[in-house]
Protein backbone atom coordinates (compact mmCIF):
# COMPACT_ATOMS: atom_id res chain seq x y z
CA UNK A 1 0.00 0.00 0.00
CA UNK A 2 1.60 3.29 -0.98
CA UNK A 3 1.75 6.40 1.17
CA UNK A 4 -0.60 8.57 -0.83
CA UNK A 5 -3.36 5.96 -0.87
CA UNK A 6 -2.93 5.83 2.87
CA UNK A 7 -3.51 9.58 3.03
CA UNK A 8 -6.76 9.33 1.12
CA UNK A 9 -8.06 6.52 3.35
CA UNK A 10 -7.00 7.93 6.73
CA UNK A 11 -9.32 7.97 9.72
CA UNK A 12 -9.15 10.34 12.68
CA UNK A 13 -5.92 10.94 14.57
CA UNK A 14 -6.97 9.13 17.73
CA UNK A 15 -7.69 5.78 16.06
CA UNK A 16 -4.75 3.41 16.28
CA UNK A 17 -3.68 1.71 13.03
CA UNK A 18 -5.12 -1.73 12.31
CA UNK A 19 -1.73 -3.27 11.55
CA UNK A 20 0.24 -1.07 13.94
CA UNK A 21 -1.04 -2.22 17.32
CA UNK A 22 -0.62 -0.22 20.52
CA UNK A 23 2.25 -2.55 21.40
CA UNK A 24 3.97 -1.76 18.08
CA UNK A 25 3.56 1.98 18.59
CA UNK A 26 4.86 1.69 22.15
CA UNK A 27 7.88 -0.22 20.88
CA UNK A 28 8.55 2.54 18.35
CA UNK A 29 8.23 5.16 21.08
CA UNK A 30 10.64 3.28 23.33
CA UNK A 31 13.23 3.22 20.56
CA UNK A 32 12.92 6.97 19.92
CA UNK A 33 13.04 7.63 23.66
CA UNK A 34 16.48 6.04 23.88
CA UNK A 35 17.83 8.10 20.95
CA UNK A 36 19.34 11.43 22.05
CA UNK A 37 19.62 14.39 19.71
CA UNK A 38 23.33 14.98 19.16
CA UNK A 39 24.23 18.38 17.74
CA UNK A 40 26.33 21.36 18.84
CA UNK A 41 24.46 24.10 20.71
CA UNK A 42 22.95 26.58 18.26
CA UNK A 43 23.52 24.36 15.22
CA UNK A 44 20.74 23.50 12.78
CA UNK A 45 19.50 19.94 12.82
CA UNK A 46 20.09 17.86 9.68
CA UNK A 47 17.69 15.13 8.61
CA UNK A 48 17.86 12.92 5.52
CA UNK A 49 14.43 11.94 4.22
CA UNK A 50 14.58 9.01 1.80
CA UNK A 51 11.71 7.59 -0.19
CA UNK A 52 10.89 5.10 -2.90
CA UNK A 53 10.03 6.57 -6.32
CA UNK A 54 9.52 3.31 -8.16
CA UNK A 55 6.51 2.59 -10.33
CA UNK A 56 4.31 1.20 -7.55
CA UNK A 57 4.03 4.70 -6.11
CA UNK A 58 3.08 6.46 -9.36
CA UNK A 59 -0.74 6.35 -9.16
CA UNK A 60 -0.89 8.77 -6.23
CA UNK A 61 2.54 10.40 -6.05
CA UNK A 62 1.16 13.95 -5.97
CA UNK A 63 -0.84 13.31 -2.85
CA UNK A 64 2.19 11.68 -1.25
CA UNK A 65 4.16 14.86 -1.97
CA UNK A 66 1.48 16.94 -0.29
CA UNK A 67 1.52 14.76 2.80
CA UNK A 68 5.28 15.02 3.15
CA UNK A 69 5.22 18.76 2.56
CA UNK A 70 2.73 19.18 5.38
CA UNK A 71 4.90 17.01 7.60
CA UNK A 72 8.02 19.13 7.23
CA UNK A 73 6.09 22.41 7.36
CA UNK A 74 5.80 21.72 11.09
CA UNK A 75 9.52 22.36 11.51
CA UNK A 76 9.63 25.67 9.63
CA UNK A 77 8.82 27.75 12.72
CA UNK A 78 11.78 26.23 14.56
CA UNK A 79 14.25 27.67 12.08
CA UNK A 80 16.56 24.84 12.86
CA UNK A 81 16.21 21.95 10.40
CA UNK A 82 17.87 21.28 7.07
CA UNK A 83 16.50 18.44 4.97
CA UNK A 84 18.09 16.38 2.23
CA UNK A 85 15.64 14.50 0.01
CA UNK A 86 16.87 11.20 -1.40
CA UNK A 87 14.99 8.87 -3.70
CA UNK A 88 15.63 5.98 -6.04
CA UNK A 89 13.82 4.79 -9.14
CA UNK A 90 14.34 3.20 -12.55
CA UNK A 91 17.51 1.35 -13.53
CA UNK A 92 20.03 2.30 -10.87
CA UNK A 93 18.91 5.93 -10.64
CA UNK A 94 19.52 7.56 -7.26
CA UNK A 95 19.26 11.24 -6.42
CA UNK A 96 20.21 13.26 -3.34
CA UNK A 97 19.16 16.89 -3.23
CA UNK A 98 21.16 19.77 -1.82
CA UNK A 99 20.36 20.52 1.82
CA UNK A 100 17.00 22.30 1.86
CA UNK A 101 16.02 24.83 4.51
CA UNK A 102 12.29 25.23 3.82
CA UNK A 103 9.26 23.00 3.34
CA UNK A 104 8.46 24.85 0.10
CA UNK A 105 11.86 23.97 -1.35
CA UNK A 106 11.28 20.34 -0.38
CA UNK A 107 7.82 20.29 -1.95
CA UNK A 108 9.08 21.83 -5.19
CA UNK A 109 11.80 19.22 -5.37
CA UNK A 110 9.39 16.37 -4.76
CA UNK A 111 6.78 17.53 -7.27
CA UNK A 112 9.42 17.55 -10.00
CA UNK A 113 9.92 13.78 -9.59
CA UNK A 114 8.16 11.22 -11.78
CA UNK A 115 8.11 7.57 -10.77
CA UNK A 116 9.86 4.86 -12.80
CA UNK A 117 9.91 1.11 -12.48
CA UNK A 118 12.92 -0.49 -10.88
CA UNK A 119 14.33 -2.41 -7.94
CA UNK A 120 15.03 -1.10 -4.47
CA UNK A 121 18.30 0.76 -3.79
CA UNK A 122 18.33 1.04 -0.02
CA UNK A 123 22.07 0.40 -0.01
CA UNK A 124 22.60 3.74 -1.74
CA UNK A 125 20.44 5.49 0.84
CA UNK A 126 22.57 4.13 3.68
CA UNK A 127 25.83 4.96 1.89
CA UNK A 128 24.59 8.51 1.32
CA UNK A 129 23.86 8.94 5.02
CA UNK A 130 27.33 7.65 5.91
CA UNK A 131 29.03 10.00 3.47
CA UNK A 132 27.08 13.04 4.63
CA UNK A 133 27.68 12.32 8.30
CA UNK A 134 31.42 11.98 7.78
CA UNK A 135 31.37 15.53 6.40
CA UNK A 136 28.94 17.05 8.90
CA UNK A 137 26.78 15.29 11.48
CA UNK A 138 23.31 14.14 10.48
CA UNK A 139 20.83 13.83 13.36
CA UNK A 140 18.55 11.22 11.77
CA UNK A 141 17.66 9.29 8.62
CA UNK A 142 13.98 8.67 7.83
CA UNK A 143 13.09 6.04 5.24
CA UNK A 144 9.65 5.14 3.89
CA UNK A 145 9.39 2.01 1.77
CA UNK A 146 7.31 -1.06 1.07
CA UNK A 147 9.77 -3.74 -0.06
CA UNK A 148 13.41 -4.82 -0.09
CA UNK A 149 15.19 -6.63 -2.95
CA UNK A 150 18.82 -6.43 -1.85
CA UNK A 151 21.47 -8.31 0.11
CA UNK A 152 20.46 -8.11 3.77
CA UNK A 153 23.99 -8.75 5.01
CA UNK A 154 25.32 -5.77 3.06
CA UNK A 155 22.53 -3.54 4.33
CA UNK A 156 23.25 -4.68 7.87
CA UNK A 157 26.95 -3.91 7.47
CA UNK A 158 26.16 -0.38 6.34
CA UNK A 159 23.61 0.05 9.11
CA UNK A 160 26.27 -0.95 11.61
CA UNK A 161 28.49 1.84 10.30
CA UNK A 162 25.66 4.33 10.79
CA UNK A 163 25.24 3.01 14.31
CA UNK A 164 28.90 3.69 15.05
CA UNK A 165 28.51 7.20 13.62
CA UNK A 166 25.50 7.81 15.85
CA UNK A 167 22.87 8.21 13.12
CA UNK A 168 19.55 6.53 14.01
CA UNK A 169 17.40 5.28 11.13
CA UNK A 170 13.62 5.56 11.50
CA UNK A 171 11.98 3.16 9.05
CA UNK A 172 8.29 3.38 8.14
CA UNK A 173 7.07 0.26 6.40
CA UNK A 174 4.07 0.53 4.09
CA UNK A 175 2.32 -2.82 4.02
CA UNK A 176 3.51 -6.11 5.47
CA UNK A 177 6.03 -7.64 3.05
CA UNK A 178 7.96 -10.06 5.35
CA UNK A 179 11.45 -9.75 3.83
CA UNK A 180 11.28 -5.98 4.04
CA UNK A 181 10.07 -6.16 7.62
CA UNK A 182 13.00 -8.31 8.71
CA UNK A 183 15.53 -6.10 6.95
CA UNK A 184 14.02 -2.87 8.23
CA UNK A 185 13.88 -4.14 11.80
CA UNK A 186 17.55 -5.13 11.63
CA UNK A 187 18.58 -1.73 10.25
CA UNK A 188 16.67 -0.04 13.07
CA UNK A 189 18.31 -2.29 15.67
CA UNK A 190 21.83 -1.72 14.40
CA UNK A 191 21.44 2.07 14.25
CA UNK A 192 19.49 2.37 17.51
CA UNK A 193 16.63 3.75 15.48
CA UNK A 194 13.06 2.50 15.16
CA UNK A 195 10.79 0.50 12.86
CA UNK A 196 7.06 1.00 12.51
CA UNK A 197 4.57 -0.56 10.07
CA UNK A 198 1.53 1.34 8.84
CA UNK A 199 -1.49 0.46 6.76
CA UNK A 200 -4.10 2.35 4.77
CA UNK A 201 -6.04 3.39 7.85
CA UNK A 202 -3.15 5.02 9.67
CA UNK A 203 -1.92 7.88 7.49
CA UNK A 204 -2.69 10.39 10.23
CA UNK A 205 -0.42 8.59 12.68
CA UNK A 206 2.29 8.19 10.04
CA UNK A 207 2.19 11.89 9.22
CA UNK A 208 2.35 12.89 12.87
CA UNK A 209 5.13 10.46 13.81
CA UNK A 210 7.24 11.54 10.84
CA UNK A 211 6.63 15.14 11.82
CA UNK A 212 7.58 14.37 15.40
CA UNK A 213 10.90 12.84 14.35
CA UNK A 214 11.63 15.91 12.21
CA UNK A 215 10.75 18.30 15.05
CA UNK A 216 12.81 16.26 17.50
CA UNK A 217 15.83 16.39 15.19
CA UNK A 218 15.45 20.15 14.88
CA UNK A 219 14.72 21.19 18.43
CA UNK A 220 14.90 18.28 20.85
CA UNK A 221 12.45 17.63 23.71
CA UNK A 222 11.15 21.18 24.15
CA UNK A 223 10.19 21.53 20.49
CA UNK A 224 8.55 18.11 20.47
CA UNK A 225 6.46 19.00 23.53
CA UNK A 226 5.11 22.09 21.76
CA UNK A 227 4.45 20.09 18.61
CA UNK A 228 2.49 17.44 20.48
CA UNK A 229 -0.02 19.78 22.12
CA UNK A 230 -2.43 19.73 19.20
CA UNK A 231 -1.66 16.21 17.98
CA UNK A 232 -3.16 12.80 18.55
CA UNK A 233 -2.40 10.43 21.40
CA UNK A 234 0.31 8.62 19.42
CA UNK A 235 2.51 11.74 19.34
CA UNK A 236 1.63 12.69 22.92
CA UNK A 237 2.70 9.21 24.02
CA UNK A 238 5.99 9.62 22.16
CA UNK A 239 6.54 12.99 23.84
CA UNK A 240 5.85 11.59 27.29
CA UNK A 241 8.31 8.75 26.70
CA UNK A 242 11.02 11.11 25.43
CA UNK A 243 10.51 13.26 28.49
CA UNK A 244 11.65 10.38 30.70
CA UNK A 245 15.24 10.60 29.41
Amino acid sequence: MNLARMAGMAGNDDKLPQKSSKAAIDAFVDKVRSTPVVKPAGARGRLIFAMDATASREPSWDRACQLQGEMFAETAALGGLDIQLCYYRGFGEFDASPWLSSSQALLERMTSVSCRGGRTQIEKVLRQAIAETRQHRVQALVFVGDCMEENVDELSHLAGQLGVLGVPVFLFHEGDEPLARRAFEEIARLTRGAYCAFDANSASQLRDLLGAVAVYAAGGHAALQDFSKNRGEVVRRLTRQLGKD
